[in-house]
C-alpha cells in the first residue's frame, strides 16, 4: 500500500486483524505516523520545524504495547528496533551507553537496504554465476568429460533445470584475512570494538582460494559473489543514513524500570543516569555510527512500561516532556483471551491447525472449547502472575502436549477439540495454584 493511502484509520484496520482492543494506543501509533506523511508534504523550513510526538505506552505485560509497534513497522516498511531500557547505563558504568541503539538502528536500516538491492540485481547475478559455472565446467578437462554434452546453450538450458546440480566443479572463491580487534578502555566505547572489527574486515585483503564443490552449491557462492560486486555499498550507505533519519522507529521497553530519582551508592545508582542520557536522544542529537553521522530529531521513540511499582511520574520531569503523548493499555480478561484465540489472522488456533496438517492431522476446535481455554487462561493469569495474552501460549501447549508428540504416528486422523478434552488436561493443574506457578 502506497505511503499516502495509509491514512489512520486503514493503520488502525491493518492492526485490527492482529491485535485485539487496545484502541486509543492503535490510535495513536495511526496518527503518529500519518503525521510523518504530512511533514512530508510541508516546503522545507516548516518541515525542518515539525518533529514526531513521542508515545509512551503503559500497561502490564502481554497486552500488546510491543506487537502493535512491530506489526505497524512491518506495515510502513520502517527500520524498527525494540530495546529494554534496563540493558542500558549512563556513561561511566560498565554496560552498553543508550546511543548504542540508534546505532543499532542504522545497522537494521543497512541491512534492510542491502537486502533489497541484492534481490534487485540477483536475477543479473545469477546470469554472471551461470556463466562461471559453465567456463569453469569445460575448461576442466575432467569435469567436462563426465558432461552429456559441451554446446554451451543446451548446457546452460540444462544447468538452469538443476540438470548439473550433482556435477563437481572447481571455482575460485574469495577469503578475507581479517585481523582481530580488542579495545580495552573506558565504559561507554565498547562498541568501537565491533565498528573497528567491521572497518577492518572491508578493507583486509583478500586472496583467491580454488575449492571443488557440487554445481548447486558453486551457483549459490558465486551469485553472492557476483551480487556483492554489483552493489553500491555509498548509495546504500546513504539511503540506510536516511530510512532511519526519516523512518526508523525505536520501541525502548520497560521503561519503568529505569524510572526513580534515588539517592546514593547501590546497584541501581545509574537508573537516572540513563534518564538524563536519553534526554538529548530525544531532543535530536547527531549520532556517530559506523555508516556515518545521523540525526534523532525524526525517530520515533515509543516508550513502553507496566508501571505498576514506579509511575511515569517517578521519571524526571525533562524526560516525561519527551513523551508528550501517553496511552494506557487495558489489561486482558476472559473475554478477550477468547477474541485473540478466534479473531486474528495468526490465532493460535489456526497455528496450531496448521502445525498438524503437515503431519496430515486435521483438528478442529469447538467453540465452547475455546471459551473453556480462554476462562482457564484468565483464572490462571488471576491466581499467579498475571502475563497477559502470553498465558494463552502456555496453556495451548499443555492443552495440545499429546497430540503434538502422537502426531507422527496419526496420519490421516480428524481430532475435535471440545470443552471435555480442555477441562480433562487442565483442570486439575488450573485448579492447583502450586503446580501451575510451575507448569502453567
Amino acid at each position: 500500500m502506497d505511503e499516502a493511502e495509509l491514512t489512520p484509520r486503514k493503520i488502525v484496520e491493518y492492526l485490527d486483524r492482529y491485535i485485539v482492543g487496545q484502541k486509543a494506543a492503535k490510535k495513536a501509533v495511526a496518527i503518529a505516523i500519518r503525521n510523518r506523511w504530512r511533514r512530508k508534504q510541508l516546503a522545507p523550513p516548516m518541515r525542518d520545524e515539525v518533529a514526531p510526538k513521542n508515545i509512551l505506552m503503559i500497561g502490564p505485560t502481554g497486552v500488546g504495547k510491543t506487537e502493535i509497534a512491530r506489526r505497524l513497522s512491518n506495515l510502513i516498511k520502517a527500520p524498527f528496533l525494540k530495546v529494554e531500557a534496563s540493558k542500558y547505563t549512563e556513561v561511566g558504568y560498565v554496560g552498553r551507553d543508550v546511543e548504542s541503539m540508534v546505532r543499532d538502528l542504522v545497522e537494521v536500516a543497512f541491512n534492510k537496504v542491502r537486502s533489497e538491492e541484492t534481490e534487485r540485481v540477483r536475477k543479473s547475478a545469477r546470469r554472471t554465476a551461470e556463466k562461471r559455472v559453465l567456463e569453469a565446467l569445460l575448461s576442466d578437462p575432467d569435469a567436462a568429460a563426465q558432461l552429456p554434452t559441451t554446446d554451451r546453450s543446451s548446457l546452460r538450458k540444462m544447468l538452469r533445470q538443476g540438470l548439473l546440480n550433482e556435477h563437481e566443479v572447481e571455482i575460485e572463491v574469495l577469503v578475507r584475512q581479517t585481523p582481530t580487534v580488542q579495545v580495552f578502555g573506558p565504559s561507554g566505547i565498547e562498541h568501537l570494538g565491533f565498528d573497528l572489527q567491521s572497518f577492518f574486515e572491508g578493507i583486509g585483503p583478500q586472496q583467491q582460494q580454488r575449492k571443488r564443490m557440487k554445481v548447486k552449491e558453486a551457483l549459490d557462492v558465486l551469485t553472492e559473489r557476483a551480487a556483492e560486486e554489483q552493489l553500491d555499498r555509498d548509495k546504500i550507505r546513504k539511503e540506510a543514513l536516511r530510512r532511519a533519519e526519516e523512518s526508523g522507529i525505536i520501541f525502548i521497553d520497560e521503561l519503568d524500570k529505569v524510572a526513580g530519582r534515588e539517592k546514593g551508592a547501590g546497584p541501581d545508582v545509574s537508573r537516572e543516569g540513563v534518564q538524563r542520557d536519553l534526554l538529548p536522544i530525544l531532543e535530536g542529537t547527531t549520532v556517530l555510527t559506523r555508516h556515518g553521522p545521523i540525526r534523532t530529531d525524526h525517530i520515533l521513540f515509543i516508550g513502553a512500561g507496566a508501571f505498576n511499582v514506579a509511575k511515569p511520574s517517578d521519571l524526571i520531569p525533562e524526560l516525561q516532556g519527551r513523551f508528550p503523548i501517553r496511552v494506557e493499555l487495558q489489561p486482558l480478561g476472559e473475554d478477550e483471551f477468547y477474541r485473540i484465540i478466534t479473531e486474528p489472522e495468526n490465532a493460535l488456533t489456526k497455528q496450531y491447525a496448521a502445525l498438524l496438517h503437515t503431519e496430515g492431522v486435521r483438528v478442529e476446535f469447538q467453540d465452547d472449547a475455546l471459551r473453556e481455554v480462554a476462562r482457564i487462561a484468565a483464572e490462571i493469569n488471576r491466581k499467579t502472575e498475571n502475563i497477559g495474552a502470553r498465558r494463552l501460549y502456555t496453556v495451548f501447549e499443555k492443552l495440545l502436549e499429546d497430540l503434538l508428540f502422537e502426531a507422527p504416528d496419526m496420519p490421516g486422523a480428524k481430532v475435535t477439540i471440545t470443552a471435555d478434552y480442555v477441562r480433562q488436561r487442565l483442570e486439575e493443574i488450573a485448579k492447583d495454584t502450586d503446580v501451575s506457578r510451575y507448569i502453567l
